[in-house]
């Protein structure tokens, strides 16, 4: 029996390129947005805007989840090529396309220094830091270049003429130590106010649950808002934290680590 083959799409490696840049540039902003304003609480998408209604926490949130979507869209995007681009991957020549993940993964982290970091100044790396700039500057070398210079290099399936082996395993090291360290500072904060916690209380929930979960600690209230759904707190036992969540809490920083991105809120500040 003669086996009937169906001519191959001369869009495909094309599909199968644009699919690895979109899939590498979703990945940096994910990576980004889980890392820093999740894990490490490092900043909110809009930390440096606080007028109005955007001062708020809650609208803080809503802006990252908008943010995620965006990235979930552009996953979507590179998946639908991915997809389209099966013939050129069962091509016997096929090559992965990881040189242009990582070129699409570090394009990300650069076009974020350049737009959110310093043009329009929506947030910077780190919004505690006496010095965001040095943040901002060793964010984009660590997580834009590095990716993007090694990406060009192996773009079209081809490890460096080097060991490229050894190469990827320092990138990939280089990465972890990279998040370690920022672990580690975040985990460890020179910050006279690090003892700080804010607690965001879920719609319809009351204050007196948290109180009473907080009973019999030193915890003390040092602002809340109006409405009594965000409360900022001093003294909150870590051990404490996680079970404000059971209590009709939200959000409360430092469940993950002891400081985050509610250390740049204000007594002050808009609620």
């Amino acid at each position: 029996m003669e086996i009937v083959r169906t001519p191959d799409d001369p869009a495909a490696p094309r599909r199968l390129r644009r699919a690895s840049l979109l899939l590498g540039f979703a990945m940096g902003g994910f990576f980004d947005g889980i890392l820093l304003h999740q894990i490490l609480q490092w900043h909110h998408l809009l930390s440096g805007v606080q007028t109005a209604v955007l001062g708020s926490l809650a609208a803080q949130v809503a802006a990252d989840g908008v943010f995620h979507a965006i990235m979930y869209v552009i996953a979507a995007v590179g998946l639908i090529e991915l997809f389209r681009a099966r013939p050129a991957m069962a091509a016997p020549a096929a090559r992965p396309r990881w040189g242009l993940f990582w070129i699409g993964f570090g394009v990300w982290h650069i076009v974020d220094a350049l737009l959110s970091h310093w043009i329009t100044g929506i947030h910077r790396v780190k919004m505690d830091s006496d010095i965001p700039l040095a943040w901002d500057i060793g964010w984009v070398l660590v997580f834009g270049l590095v990716p993007l210079l090694y990406g060009w290099r192996t773009r079209n399936g081809r490890p460096p003429r080097s060991d490229g082996r050894g190469r990827a395993n320092a990138l990939f090291g280089l990465l972890a130590l990279a998040v370690a360290a920022g672990a580690l500072a975040n985990l460890f904060p020179f910050r006279a106010d690090a003892d700080t916690t804010v607690i965001a209380l879920r719609p319809g929930a009351t204050p007196g649950a948290m109180f009473e979960a907080l009973d019999g600690t030193d915890a003390r209230i040092v602002w809340s808002d109006p409405r009594g759904s965000v409360w900022v707190m001093s003294a909150v036992p870590a051990a404490k934290k996680l079970g404000l969540f059971a209590s009709g809490a939200m959000y409360v920083s430092g469940s993950v680590a002891p400081s985050g991105c509610s250390a740049w809120l204000k007594t002050g500040g808009p609620g």
